[in-house]
């Protein structure tokens, strides 16, 4: 028996021949994903590569935001409210760690970020479609962002099948009224192309649902996972915001927004606002 407990032994059973079998880099196609780094500055700054995986991290964890929120949507459209909460849970857990991702790129300083800028030339985080998929599928609609698309026929085809689209929670509205839920007509024969807004009559729902929470729990428990989404997505925008800040200060962006002050707008934006205005009626008499 080796004495030496620097080296582990490999057991007889583990696999280490791969010529004809699917290796995990193979399952997971490294070599493409690893290969997808490109930088454009010149010569090549050191940080530069930390910016891009940032970025490529952070839309390959809205893929799977955009999967579960499709599910979950379809699952709430077919009465499965309880399965949908499942994959709503997952959605939150991966705001979090999108959240947290900020801290990696907020190592970024100014002068860094200022040697290898403008070879970023106009592209930007505001043309991401899947960024604006998620905006869709949450009710925060707008027509206007599909012309920054145009040139990208497969993102503009997803954005357009969304607008037109019920959003998640144009779908659960529609499930409490199936489900004996007062809910206005207006809001179920709303345009869903529009972005989303509030119907002061709902809010008298949303008030006897969080009055009589062990009678109506599941609805209940659906009304506070959409808080905390919207909660969590705040948060995101929020770090956002005071990431680009700290970094870029009040310029302009890449892609010519006014930068800090067109980001600082999106935190007044709301995706469930009768879920907000019930807080305030509950408890009083």
């Amino acid at each position: 028996m080796s004495d030496n407990h620097s080296e582990r032994a490999l057991e007889d059973e583990i696999v280490t021949d791969f010529s004809k079998r699917m290796s995990y880099g193979s399952y997971l196609e490294l070599d493409t994903l690893l290969s997808a780094q490109t930088p454009q500055s010149k010569p090549e700054h050191h940080d530069e590569m930390l910016f891009i995986i940032q970025h490529q991290t952070t839309e390959l964890w809205l893929k799977l935001v955009i999967h579960e929120l499709l599910s979950a949507r379809a699952l709430i459209a077919s009465d499965n409210l309880s399965m949908a909460l499942k994959h709503i849970a997952r959605v939150k857990h991966i705001q979090r760690t999108l959240t947290e991702q900020w801290s990696v790129l907020a190592t970024l300083t100014p002068s860094e970020y200022s040697q290898f800028r403008d070879y970023l030339g106009s592209s930007s985080g505001f043309q991401s479609y899947q960024y604006r998929a998620v905006e869709f599928l949450l009710g925060n609609k707008n027509a206007g962002m599909l012309k920054v698309f145009e040139a990208h026929p497969e993102a503009h085809t997803l954005l357009s099948r969304l607008l037109a689209e019920p959003s998640v929670y144009d779908e659960f509205l529609r499930y409490l009224s199936r489900h004996g839920y007062e809910v206005p007509e207006a809001v179920l024969n709303r345009d869903v192309t529009r972005g989303y807004e509030q119907n002061d009559d709902l809010i008298e729902t949303f008030r006897h649902i969080y009055d009589n929470e062990s009678e109506h729990w599941l609805a209940y428990e659906a009304c506070e996972e959409f808080v905390d989404l919207e909660d969590n997505f705040q948060l995101w925008r929020f770090r956002h915001m005071k990431t680009v800040m700290r970094i870029i200060g009040m310029k302009r962006g890449t892609g010519g927004s006014s930068g800090v002050g067109f980001l600082q707008k999106a935190l007044d934006l709301t995706f469930f606002p009768e879920l907000f205005s019930v807080r305030t009626e509950i408890g009083r008499s």
